[in-house]
């Protein structure tokens, strides 16, 4: 049987004994699936702070290009990338709390 998550060892270089890979290795194509899609709403903060990271100009009235080099355009994805973390888990926090709150 082919691993389903197969598509995801490309994307990250691994060492086959973390066992968060390992972890990652079992979880079904469904899971992993839901994993990599963030919300409406964490999709929309992010693309307004990357937006606000690039600059304000209304692309429907400005041909706007920007030019930047290989280890800034790493850092602007390294901050994409930790707010992204950041967003999924005040996420997960307010579900939890949500449903806490709905428990007797």
């Amino acid at each position: 049987m082919e691993n389903p998550n197969g598509a995801i060892a490309g994307i990250f270089n691994t060492d086959q004994q973390n066992e968060l890979w390992q972890y990652m290795q079992t979880l079904g194509s469904e899971t992993a699936n839901q994993l990599f899609q963030p919300s409406k709403e964490a999709s929309q903060l992010m693309e307004s702070q990357i937006i606000g990271m690039l600059g304000g100009l209304p692309a429907g009235h400005f041909d706007v290009q920007i030019t930047t080099n290989r280890e800034q355009l790493g850092r602007l994805l390294a901050s994409a990338m930790m707010s992204g973390y950041f967003l999924h888990r005040t996420e997960q926090r307010m579900a939890l709390e949500q449903q806490f709150k709905t428990t007797p």
